[in-house]
């Protein structure tokens, strides 16, 4: 297989971004170690490549994540290239969620996050030298209603990202934030599984809520092309390979026609702009 050109973690490298990752960072030479909760999909693309390793793991669990993290500490080559992909959604009104489901969010798409980038920064340092890449969303930098769990935490990825990049930078080690916009993966159906049918449980003050949203955002998808996972995997590796890598990368549909919008506006003409891109404008119930 040639030169390998270093050590490589991706979390949620079952399928979606982190598979499509994976797959291109093994074929550039790298020995990737593929993490995920589901050991038959990781088992498929150990297949493919020896350069990728399964690992299977799930994240929310914090014993099985305390002792992959000690693995990682313990690797007599470390790390070099790491991406932070694990993450999944739930949706519904703030009053419909529950805090356990709020805290398993919080348990993957952060605190799993920072435990993982702790366990491989020590290595980093002794090599002088890594690539972080944090996979954000461009709901990192606004929300829609119905999403504010999902997209707090990305909030928080943002934040976390932002401090370790002026952090780690001095022992030479890059970090990275992604931000797709709306990327065709199972991500969306694997939310819609996890959420439920919340329509049919919420208080009978939200059903006009819920039916404007979805309302408004059938139309606000009607005339988008979604692209695959290739494009945010092509950019992630291209950051990776890259001799001095952006700190911000962002693809894919709604970069330009809402997180464009919401940098060149205020807070208030913003609030207004997407109480009407998702129906919720004038709504009284």
């Amino acid at each position: 297989m040639g030169t390998i050109r270093g050590k490589a973690l991706v979390t949620g490298a079952s399928s979606g971004m982190g598979r499509e990752t994976v797959r291109k960072l093994a074929q550039e030479g790298y020995q990737v170690i593929a993490s995920a909760r589901r050991k038959e999909r990781l088992d498929e693309l150990a297949k493919e490549n020896q350069n990728i390793i399964p690992r299977p793991v799930d994240l929310s669990d914090a014993q099985e994540l305390e002792k992959f993290c000690q693995e990682l500490s313990n690797l007599a080559e470390p790390i070099s290239v790491l991406i932070n992909n694990a993450g999944f959604s739930i949706r519904g009104a703030l009053e419909d969620v529950s805090l356990s489901s709020v805290r398993r969010v919080y348990e993957v798409n952060l605190f799993a996050l920072i435990r993982v980038t702790q366990a491989c920064l020590p290595g980093m340092r002794r090599l002088k030298g890594g690539t972080i890449v944090n996979l954000s969303s461009i709901v990192g930098k606004f929300t829609f209603p119905l999403n504010g769990v999902y997209s707090s935490t990305k909030h928080a990825v943002e934040a976390i990202t932002d401090a370790l990049r002026m952090e780690v930078r001095p022992f030479g080690i890059r970090v990275v934030t992604i931000r797709p916009g709306i990327i065709a993966t199972e991500f969306n159906d694997t939310a819609n599984q996890l959420t439920g049918d919340l329509f049919s449980r919420t208080d009978p003050d939200y059903k006009p809520v819920y039916q404007a949203y979805g309302a408004g955002m059938a139309k606000l998808f009607s005339n988008v092309s979604i692209p695959g996972p290739d494009l945010i995997a092509d950019i992630i590796v291209k950051a990776v390979l890259s001799d001095s890598p952006k700190a911000v990368y962002f693809a894919g549909p709604f970069v330009e026609e809402i997180y464009g919008q919401r940098i060149r506006m205020d807070d208030d003409s913003f609030d207004q702009f997407m109480s009407e891109k998702t129906g919720l404008k004038g709504l009284k119930v």
